[in-house]
């Protein structure tokens, strides 16, 4: 066991930075969803004059989509990701900014004709504010019971339970969005070894907060005694996809 706490604390103290998990390469593996976010927002960005990246991470999803339009922008919350957005994003064109995705957004009325959304909070009635007449919000979120099987290992419960593509719909249509797509999903994670599920855990402070190896040392032996009778580490993840308009 000394063995593995040291493994545990050194994939604890890894370094983390924008949204960049090749450091668990070959130590876990995820399904997909059946809907590809990334070749619908290309197709949508095809046909953007202006777009807005909400919630960018470190840059990572959106620098494969382009060419972008001359106006794009990008916002970022967590402010570890700030500098490693900018340097991954300024050289195609985009300004990056601080900002809370979930409150006033610091832009014109109806200032971009798309708008996407990985993995963020937004604000429903600032998304259409700064849309134009038949612009396009493209979201794609982590439903609130996404890994709750994992969470509940550690005694807590996700305080995002309800979120749910139902709800989100619910609130778009309520500020007069038209909903065009929406589908929700759930699929399995494979951790390899109890030190991946560390590394995510400090990664992604939310999911379980206040998570550490000495705090939580009797939860991660747990899991490794099932793990060594042959359990594998599989947890289920939930996402969801909406597509919606601002009427003409």
């Amino acid at each position: 066991m000394a063995d593995l706490y040291a493994q545990w604390k050194k994939d604890e103290q890894a370094s983390f930075a924008g949204w960049d998990f090749s450091y668990l390469k070959e130590r876990w593996t995820e399904e997909q969803p059946p809907w590809d976010y990334k070749k619908i927002a290309k197709g949508l960005i095809k046909n953007a004059m202006a777009v807005l990246d909400m919630g960018t991470g470190g840059g990572e999803v959106i620098t494969s989509l382009g060419p972008f339009p001359e106006h794009a922008i990008a916002t970022e919350g967590y402010e570890p990701n700030i500098k490693v957005a900018r340097k991954r994003l300024e050289p195609l064109g985009f300004k990056v900014i601080a900002v809370d995705e979930s409150g006033k957004l610091p832009f014109a009325d109806e200032e971009f004709d798309l708008v996407l959304n990985r993995h963020s909070a937004f604000n429903r009635k600032e998304v259409y504010r700064i849309l134009k007449t038949g612009g396009v919000f493209l979201t794609q979120q982590v439903s609130g019971n996404n890994l709750d099987d994992l969470i509940r290992e550690f005694g807590v419960e996700s305080k995002f339970k309800k979120w749910s593509v139902d709800m989100a719909k619910q609130e778009l249509e309520k500020v007069g969005f038209e909903i065009n797509y929406a589908e929700e999903w759930s699929g399995k994670v494979e951790f390899k070894d109890m030190g991946a599920v560390v590394y995510f855990l400090k990664a992604i402070p939310w999911i379980v907060e206040g998570f550490s190896v000495d705090k939580d040392l009797s939860v991660l032996k747990r899991l490794q005694e099932r793990s060594d009778k042959g359990e594998k580490l599989i947890f289920t993840q939930t996402r969801f996809v909406i597509q919606a308009q601002k009427p003409l």
